[in-house]
């Protein structure tokens, strides 16, 4: 009788330890980079962990980068200076750099509930609609 309970309480104990972790698991999030678009999928997340994949699936041999930033502003109105975002008037909460035709990189990020935008913030990229929103929520 007391091995039954004994086993009972431990994997009573195991499943509340561990239920508590897929809560708190990543999430990743898909993005594709295109010659003029940013497409994260899905669009939002729950604050925590995430962490962006992302592809860069431009035609041709287009370089792009990858910027995610905290602001409550409209994606595409941000402010542009030379053909690049000013990337000093935003909290970055990080990038993606370098990242050529064809290939993927992953971005992992702690984020707070709030708005923020991605971006590519290579020369002229932003102007030709690189940029989108995308929300954490709580």
């Amino acid at each position: 009788m007391m091995d039954r309970l004994h086993t009972a309480f431990v994997l009573a104990t195991l499943a509340l330890g561990v239920a508590p972790l897929s809560g708190h698991a990543d999430k990743t999030i898909h993005v594709k980079l295109t010659d003029n678009a940013i497409e994260p999928d899905p669009r939002t997340a729950n604050a925590g962990r995430v962490t962006f994949e992302v592809n860069n699936a431009a035609n041709g041999n287009t370089e792009h980068e990858f910027v995610v930033l905290r602001t409550d502003r409209d994606d595409g109105h941000l402010p542009v200076h030379k053909g690049q975002v000013t990337e000093s008037r935003f909290k970055k909460m990080g990038e993606v750099e370098d990242l050529e035709h064809g290939s993927t990189k992953r971005l992992s990020l702690k984020l707070a509930p709030g708005r923020y935008v991605l971006i590519c913030n290579r020369p002229g990229h932003y102007e030709m609609g690189m940029h989108t929103s995308f929300v954490v929520a709580r």
